[in-house]
């Protein structure tokens, strides 16, 4: 045997191992409904787009039900930029006005919705794009903040115009694809009472999904590799209450505290666990899903 054969048949033996460890993790997940929300790093980088594409195609290929709800802030910057609206930041949430809400829904619910479903399709899968307003999938009312003046300590209203929070998710139109060969694409989108139309935080969206589907796993890809403790380690695996104890102790911190939050009512509102994880490593929801020692922080019922 030559070495070149010789390294070929090494290559393919280890290609075998990996099948072998990840056979047992199909067969948990088959015909399970997996939420994903994508986002961040992972939606900017043309590369990682693609690789990602490719894993949801392949989660579909072995029986199991993935669901893409995705964000689109630095696009929706972009958009706004070039039609010189200027954008108005509180406490990190875009202030979204008449106009900005339907430019918003324009990029999230148009042209970068359908963007995510052709890199799907080009990667050998089955996508239609959605949005939360389609068969009344995600009812939303204004979100409401509170912020207390430091001088006179008094709590204000902040009004952030159209931006939304979810109040009631109907499946039905997500039931119609399951078991098919079509994967859902979400636009974080969302239908008020009076029929006004809101902008609502990507994870948030995904969450309240997750929760309604009673999803296997909500996977929250991020920038960052899930929880890490205070000697910077990542923590693989958390209760609810063990999740609400780092936060008391500052543990968990700024940006990863909306996302706990989500991952946790996602699992109070009927998901089976939540994860945290690096969306800007390749094939990060793989690892997580085939391996024995994932890849991201879980976030689990107590």
């Amino acid at each position: 045997m030559t070495v070149d054969k010789a390294k070929r048949r090494v290559e393919w033996l280890a290609q075998a191992g990996i099948l072998t460890e990840a056979l047992p993790y199909m067969r948990r997940y088959n015909d399970k409904t997996l939420i994903v929300k994508y986002g961040g790093h992972a939606m900017g980088d043309d590369n990682l787009a693609r690789l990602f594409a490719r894993d949801v195609v392949l989660m579909q290929q072995v029986g199991i039900n993935p669901i893409v709800v995705h964000g689109g802030g630095p696009q929706i910057g972009r958009m706004l930029e070039k039609m010189a609206k200027k954008s108005v930041f509180i406490d990190g949430l875009r202030v979204t006005d008449k106009e900005t809400v339907e430019i918003v829904e324009m990029v999230l619910a148009g042209s970068l919705n359908k963007q995510i479903v052709g890199t799907l399709q080009a990667e050998g899968g089955y996508a239609v794009g959605l949005c939360g307003k389609d068969g009344g999938l995600i009812r939303a009312q204004k979100l409401r903040r509170t912020k207390r003046d430091p001088e006179s300590n008094i709590e204000k209203v902040l009004d952030l115009g159209f931006v939304g929070e979810p109040i009631g998710c109907d499946t039905t139109v997500l039931d119609c694809f399951r078991g098919t060969d079509i994967i859902p694409v979400v636009a974080p989108i969302g239908l008020g009472d009076d029929g006004e139309t809101y902008n609502i935080n990507a994870d948030t969206a995904a969450g309240a999904i997750a929760g309604a589907t009673g999803a296997q796993r909500l996977m929250l890809l991020t920038d960052v590799p899930g929880v890490l403790d205070k000697n910077g380690e990542l923590i693989r695996d958390l209760t609810v209450s063990q999740a609400r104890d780092l936060q008391k102790d500052g543990t968990i911190s700024g940006g990863m505290i909306p996302k706990i939050e989500t991952c946790i009512q996602a699992v109070e509102q009927g998901a089976e666990a939540s994860v945290i994880l690096d969306g800007r490593q390749a094939h990060a929801v793989l690892l997580e899903l085939f391996t024995e020692h994932g890849s991201g922080t879980l976030i689990r019922p107590d």
